[in-house]
């Protein structure tokens, strides 16, 4: 993140609803993607934010969401792929009170 931080300067990520790498975590400068109306500002990560799309808020609101960087190249437009790696979301289902 530190490097990608240094290179590009401040970052955004965005996490969607697609399927297949359209399902990944991407990475972009900061206001490089435009934000809906239903995206959900989750939090920041190392600083830099973290959307969800909306429908993809609703189902994995009951989940714990990590971000992970893992080996391989992921497709699409996200800034670390150039480095051989890609981000990966990992969760785990939270107690639903």
């Amino acid at each position: 993140m530190r490097s990608l931080v240094e290179e590009h300067g401040p970052l955004m990520f965005h996490q969607s609803g697609g399927c297949c790498d359209g399902s990944a975590p991407m990475c972009y400068p900061d206001g490089e993607l435009r934000i809906g109306a239903r995206d959900v500002r989750l939090g920041d990560v190392d600083g830099q934010p973290f959307y969800i799309g909306g429908a993809q808020y609703e189902r994995w609101k009951h989940t714990r969401l990590v971000l992970d960087v893992v080996p391989g190249r992921g497709a699409g437009f996200s800034l670390e792929a150039p480095r051989g790696v890609r981000f990966l979301i990992r969760s785990e289902l939270c107690a639903v009170e």
